[in-house]
């Protein structure tokens, strides 16, 4: 049962980086090795403040994550699936609180306001499509980074090295509960999306752009925002993949001025990594 379990997870790997290699083989073919790519992309007309993306993430590593520390201290056992329940829970509103502040912070310095930011609900239904192109293009190239951080790790520290999971990831795989498990999902694959590219591709990105006048050359605020992003994660041995990751959400937002085109990026990974989890 385990053979046919690993051959059938094998197959999937396989085939959804034949379909990733194929549709990033077409887009270099296509964009001249991604010179051309975002040749057309329009900068988004803001007066956003250049300490705007530092206060954002401050109050993400600060208030929300001091509130979810909080919750987790009151609760009688914090390390009872009642008090993860509780914590995530908090967790929860506390960004979604955030991310209606950033909503407001957009809808005040955007030109045209929140279509002007991305958010324009009538992109949606040709967001999600390009948002699977656009992460299985980028697939192969994670898969790679994966492989390449496994064999430096076994390299310099021996045969015993392995790449740690995310914490939440860690986390639903050692809690059988289902209401631990919803609202880690929920936390996982919806609120945390929303908020990171929020922040990190709306004003982060957006600004860095700004400053550094790059109006058909975007690719350089790409770089250092999916760079912060990666870094911004505590595992170390995570950082090649996530910048990649980063980078496939970071164009996907400079080519289509849609920022739900990122947040579905984001969604579907975190949401298959959280999926794969639960029946690990």
């Amino acid at each position: 049962m385990k053979f046919v379990e690993a051959t059938i997870t094998i197959s999937i790997e396989n085939i959804t980086c034949l379909i990733g290699l194929g549709l990033l083989g077409y887009w270099l073919l296509t964009t001249s090795l991604g010179k051309k790519a975002l040749a057309d992309s329009v900068p988004r007309r803001n007066n956003v403040p250049g300490y705007m993306p530092v206060v954002l993430l401050l109050i993400w590593f600060g208030p929300v994550q001091m509130a979810t520390l909080i919750a987790q201290e009151l609760t009688a056992d914090p390390k009872s699936w009642q008090g993860v329940l509780v914590s995530k829970v908090v967790f929860c509103i506390a960004a979604t609180a955030t991310g209606v502040f950033i909503i407001l912070l957009a809808r005040a310095h955007f030109a045209r306001r929140l279509n002007g930011f991305g958010l324009n609900i009538r992109t949606i239904f040709r967001d999600i499509p390009a948002a699977f192109a656009n992460l299985l293009a980028v697939c192969p190239l994670m898969y790679v980074a994966i492989r390449l951080t496994m064999f430096l790790g076994e390299y310099f520290q021996g045969g015993e090295y392995q790449m740690q999971r995310h914490e939440e990831l860690q986390l639903v795989a050692a809690r059988p509960e289902l209401p631990v498990r919803i609202v880690i999902l929920v936390a996982t694959a919806i609120v945390v999306p929303v908020l990171e590219e929020l922040m990190f591709r709306g004003f982060l990105q957006t600004t860095i752009r700004s400053f550094i006048k790059a109006a058909n050359t975007p690719w350089l605020a790409i770089a250092i925002t999916s760079w912060l992003f990666a870094m911004l994660h505590a595992d170390a041995s995570h950082w090649p993949a996530l910048f990649l990751l980063g980078a496939c959400m970071g164009y996907s937002y400079e080519k289509s001025g849609s920022l739900f085109r990122p947040i579905f990026i984001h969604a579907i990974f975190n949401a298959t990594s959280v999926v794969a989890a639960m029946n690990s």
